[in-house]
């Protein structure tokens, strides 16, 4: 067994990255995902790339399970089951507005109806003393009433618990001996950080998801082991790590954005590898489009994570790490179609793999980015997928007829149209990762990834005035080969508020040493790492007294000294905010984070460009390709993997390979780099 593999389902397509751990050699597959038997799709692809599941010695594994049954809401009824005077926390959630600006913004519904949120009596203080002991006569009653309304999940979260975990563990005890066949969440065992809305919420997300998790990854275990497969099967994590499927199934939540947190990563390694280590980093696959800003080469996280946050819609916390990235319904599946008020909009509804775009000839109707992009000339009917994907231009351009005529849009117009208002959605996530954040993109470079990352990304890198855009090989399987090169991890958050000038250093290290160690036995036990193998790394969330919020600040390893983190504290806070309060205001330390990290594993080599540098291609058959305002041009086509290294040519171009297309406008340069991937330079 010598062979690491890497599956991520998307809402359109599978892919597979193969990585000899001997040699290091690389090799892919994609296939259309399979919505109605998601594990079907990873058995397909695993054939598709010709790997014989028994010598596979670890299968990665990204899905969409968990974001699916959030957006989609379909996961189980649900319960809360908190502090007697709580239960509307969870609906109350936060006065202020996502967006300070927007007046049309909306409240949320809560996932769990008010008539499914139970009390019980207890009471314990942000210290974590207990001032009222828990009662536990109710719950009785509580899962009578949860089993008569047909309840399959509960999510129990008591003020407090982060402090002070044992009633919660009380209680859930009692409710499992009663109701065995229901997922029950303890917010505890989910979470150990203050904020009583984000923690409700987490567990409640967890609970909601943890029946379908536990049973999608036990079929596919199972299905696997049938297969053949002897190797472990790991799980990629929303923090850029993995862990093992039970850790999944006990904390499903943290897998809320499994597939684009590879990708972030491998955005973060192909940095540092080439000396850009600030990346503004763009996914975009068939049904949504992921940034993130990736800076000294390290892909970020946070626990203050919201799914389906929009300016005028305050989304929903999730308060585990995850990599911190913008998500918006916008990709090569987006349907175009025409609002309440006569408007032409593209997405956030998706055509996904089943029917798929018209073209696909599947039975969809309605027009996507995907047949625009055919329309424009940009993709060729005889190389989609590399030639493996039958797809009918005539198709695309009837689903297009049908939209544009009743508004008098000719074809070619709305093709643009429809991908110029594609290109503005992707442009405002972007700026929501860079300029709403005090980031200059000119100071950045834009990696992109994911099918359409190579076709949109020259486009929105000359709106944002980066400084180049760079295609990375394997761009179209970018977020699976991110995940080859992940290693294990867990995380270990505590919330404990200590006066930064008070706490001794030893008070401090002794704390982090706390949570180091729980971390590292996390990861043995999980049998994702070894005793002593594990590297921690360790942050803090300090703040001013008074104030509100927090900043993260890195600390290094050995001996802590308060004193140190105070000023970089303070150096910190001047970064973010322009001004700090150094010597009129004391520090507080708030929340004590730790990430144990697994051995890595070995770096996976990327497909070497033609070995003839200086060489001249011979280009494909050209093609007209309609570049919008650059005007209608015939393209000179290239196929990537003959493209030595040196390479260079003015634009137009289209650049092909099986899973992707990479578009350079007229007035931009194509350069293919040391390393292989393919750099547009805007100006």
């Amino acid at each position: 067994m010598t062979l690491r593999v890497a599956t991520d389902i998307g809402g359109t397509f599978t892919d597979l990255v193969v990585v000899d751990s001997e040699s290091g050699d690389v090799r892919i597959a994609k296939v259309s995902t399979t919505p109605r038997d998601l594990a079907q799709g990873v058995l397909d692809v695993i054939a598709a790339g010709d790997v014989e599941p028994a010598e596979i010695e670890e299968l990665v594994h990204g899905t969409t399970v968990v974001i699916n049954a959030l957006t989609e809401r379909t996961g189980a009824r649900t319960a809360l089951v908190t502090t007697s005077g709580f239960r509307d926390v969870l609906e109350i959630g936060r006065g202020n507005r996502p967006d300070m600006y927007n007046l049309v913004s909306r409240k949320p519904p809560p996932f769990v109806a008010r008539r499914h949120r139970f009390e019980v009596r207890e009471r314990v203080d942000r210290h974590g003393t207990v001032v009222v002991p828990l009662d536990l006569s109710g719950t009785e009653a509580i899962a009578a009433a949860c089993e008569r309304d047909g309840i399959e999940a509960i999510a129990v979260c008591l003020l407090h618990s982060y402090a002070h975990p044992e009633h919660e563990q009380a209680l859930c005890e009692a409710l499992r001996a009663r109701l065995p066949s229901v997922a029950i969440t303890a917010s505890s065992e989910v979470t150990r950080e203050w904020r009583e809305y984000e923690r409700t919420s987490t567990a409640v997300l967890n609970a909601y998801v943890q029946p379908a998790v536990d049973r999608y990854l036990g079929e596919l275990e199972q299905r696997l082991t049938d297969a053949g497969l002897r190797g472990p099967l790991l799980v990629m994590q929303s923090s850029a790590g993995t862990g093992s499927p039970a850790t999944a199934r006990s904390r499903p939540i943290a897998l809320v954005e499994s597939g684009p947190a590879g990708g972030v990563a491998g955005a973060a390694r192909i940095g540092e590898r080439i000396g850009e280590p600030n990346l503004i980093y763009l996914d975009i696959g068939g049904t949504t489009a992921k940034c993130s800003l990736v800076e000294d080469a390290t892909a970020p996280t946070t626990t203050e994570y919201r799914i389906e946050w929009r300016p005028d819609w305050a989304g929903y916390p999730v308060m585990v790490p995850v990599v911190d990235i913008v998500e918006i319904g916008a990709g090569g599946g987006s349907i175009a179609r025409v609002d309440a008020g006569g408007s032409i909009v593209v997405g956030p509804q998706s055509a996904g793999a089943d029917p798929g775009p018209a073209a696909y000839g599947r039975g969809g109707t309605e027009p996507t980015v995907t047949d625009a992009k055919l329309v424009a000339g940009v993709l060729a009917p005889e190389y989609f997928l590399g030639g493996r994907l039958e797809v009918r231009p005539e198709l695309a351009r009837e689903a297009l007829r049908k939209l544009g005529e009743p508004l008098g849009h000719g074809i070619a117009a709305l093709a643009n149209g429809i991908i110029r208002l594609a290109d503005a959605n992707m442009i405002s996530a972007l700026k929501l990762v860079s300029v709403q954040r005090g980031r200059d993109p000119r100071d950045f470079a834009l990696l992109v990834g994911g099918g359409g990352g190579g076709m949109h990304g020259a486009a929105l890198g000359a709106e944002l005035e980066v400084r180049k855009v760079i295609v990375p090989p394997l761009s179209g399987v970018f977020s699976a080969w991110g995940m080859c090169m992940t290693a294990p991890r867990a995380d270990v958050v505590r919330t404990r508020i200590l006066s930064a000038a008070d706490a001794t250093d030893a008070a401090v290290g002794s704390l982090f040493g706390e949570l180091e160690r729980e971390a590292a036995e996390t990861l043995e036990r999980d049998g994702t790492g070894r005793a002593g193998e594990a590297v921690c790394t360790r942050s803090v969330d300090a703040r001013y007294r008074g104030q509100e919020h927090t900043v993260r600040v890195p600390v290094a390893a050995g001996p802590v000294s308060a004193v140190t983190l105070q000023a970089d504290f303070h150096e910190l806070h001047r970064r973010k905010y322009t001004f700090d309060l150094e010597g009129d205001s004391p520090v507080e330390l708030v929340t004590f984070h730790v990430s144990a990290h697994g051995r890595a594993p070995r770096e996976a080599a990327l497909p070497a460009p033609s070995a003839f540098a200086g060489s001249t291609p011979a280009p494909k058959r050209p093609r007209v390709v309609d570049f919008d305002l650059d005007g209608t041009h015939e393209t000179a086509v290239y196929e990537r993997s003959e493209l030595p290294i040196g390479f260079s040519a003015p634009g137009p171009l289209v650049i092909e390979e099986p899973t992707t297309t990479t578009l350079v406008h007229p007035g931009q340069t194509l350069e293919v780099d040391d390393f292989g991937n393919l750099v547009i330079w805007l100006r």
